[in-house]
C-alpha cells in the first residue's frame, strides 16, 4: 500500500514506518527535513516536504495523521497554546481539504488525539462513550477529532487513535522518568491515587495497523492497555524494575507551580478501557504493566 504519515519522525511515527515498511508498503512522510526522515525512520522512506505538493493528481491508500508538537515540552502561554492547536487542530483541517480535493482519495484516515480528551474521572472507568470534560487539552482533542472526521464526507474511513501514555525504548514520558527513578528520587505524584493509562509500544503499532486492515473500524478507540494502574503502583513497578527506592513524592501544588497549567496532564486521574479495541478482537500483547517494563528496560 501506498501510506502517507504526518508526525512520522516523532516517537510512535518512527517505529510505525520501520514497521510498516517492513511489510513492504510505499512509506511516505510529510516533512521539511528529508535527511532526518533518513537518518529516524530509514532510508528507503520517501519524503514529502510539503502539504502544497499533495494534489488532486497524488494518490494515497492510506494516510496516519500522528503530527503535532510535543505538548509537555513548554509552559502553555498562549503563544505555545496556538503552535499546539496549529500543529494538531489546522494541520489536520488543511490535511483533511487535500483528500477533499483529490481524484484519488484514500481508503482511510487513520488520526492521532489522546486520552486527555476526557479529563478528570477519578475511579470511574472510561471508555469511548464517556463524555469529554472542559479545558483546554480536552477542547484541543475534540477540535483535533473533528477535523479529521470531516474526511468521512468525502467516503474515507476515519478511525481515530486516543493514545494513552506509551511505554517504548529512546523516547516516550518513561525515558523522562528514568534518571530521577536512577537517582534514588522518584516517588509517586501527590498520594499516588490518580490512574495511569498506559500502552507498549508494539501494541500502539499494532493497533494502528489492525485499524488500517479491518473495514469495520470506525470512530475513537482507546490506544491503551486493558489493565491500567494508580500512579502509586506504576511508582512501585518501575522502581522495582530499575532497583532503587521510589520515597520522594511530588506533591501536586509544586507540579501546579513549575508546570502551571499542563500540570493537568500529570494529576487527572483517567482509569482508560480499550473497548471497541477488544470488542473487534484486537489482543494486547502487553497486558500488564510488568511486562511492558520488562520489555522496554
Amino acid at each position: 500500500m501506498r501510506i502517507l504519515i504526518t508526525g512520522g519522525t516523532g516517537f510512535i511515527g518512527r517505529a510505525l514506518c520501520q514497521h510498516l515498511a517492513q511489510k513492504n508498503h510505499q512509506i511516505t512522510v510529510l516533512s521539511r527535513r528529508p535527511n532526518a526522515v533518513k537518518s529516524l525512520c530509514g532510508k528507503d522512506i520517501g519524503t514529502l516536504s510539503s502539504l502544497d505538493l499533495y494534489d488532486e493528481n497524488t494518490s494515497f491508500d492510506v494516510v496516519i495523521n500522528l503530527a503535532g508538537e510535543p505538548i509537555m515540552e513548554h509552559r502553555w502561554s498562549s503563544a505555545f497554546k496556538r503552535t499546539l492547536w496549529q500543529s494538531r487542530v489546522e494541520l489536520t483541517r488543511q490535511l483533511v481539504h487535500k483528500i477533499e480535493r483529490a481524484n484519488n482519495k484514500p481508503r482511510v484516515l487513520i488520526s492521532g488525539s489522546a486520552i486527555g480528551i476526557y479529563g478528570q474521572h477519578f475511579d470511574q472507568p472510561v471508555d469511548e462513550t464517556t463524555p469529554i470534560t472542559g479545558g483546554f487539552s480536552h477542547a484541543l482533542c475534540k477540535a483535533w477529532e473533528d477535523e479529521a472526521l470531516r474526511a468521512e464526507t468525502q467516503g474515507v474511513r476515519v478511525a481515530i487513535v486516543r493514545t494513552g501514555l506509551v511505554i517504548g525504548k529512546d523516547g516516550g514520558f518513561l525515558s523522562k522518568m528514568l534518571l530521577p527513578f536512577k537517582l534514588g528520587l522518584g516517588g509517586p505524584i501527590g498520594d499516588g491515587t490518580q490512574w495511569m493509562s498506559w500502552i507498549h509500544l508494539e501494541d500502539e503499532i499494532a493497533l494502528i495497523e489492525f485499524l488500517i486492515d479491518h473495514a469495520e473500524a470506525r470512530g475513537a478507540f482507546n490506544a491503551t492497555a486493558p489493565l491500567p494502574v494508580t500512579n502509586a503502583l506504576f511508582t512501585k513497578a518501575l522502581a522495582k524494575r530499575l532497583h532503587r527506592p521510589a520515597i520522594i513524592a511530588s506533591p501536586k501544588w509544586l507540579l501546579n507551580l513549575l508546570l502551571g497549567e499542563r500540570s493537568s496532564l500529570l494529576i487527572e486521574s483517567q482509569r482508560v478501557l480499550p473497548k471497541r479495541a477488544s470488542d473487534l478482537g484486537f489482543t494486547f500483547k502487553f497486558r500488564t504493566l510488568e511486562d511492558a517494563l520488562s520489555a522496554t528496560l
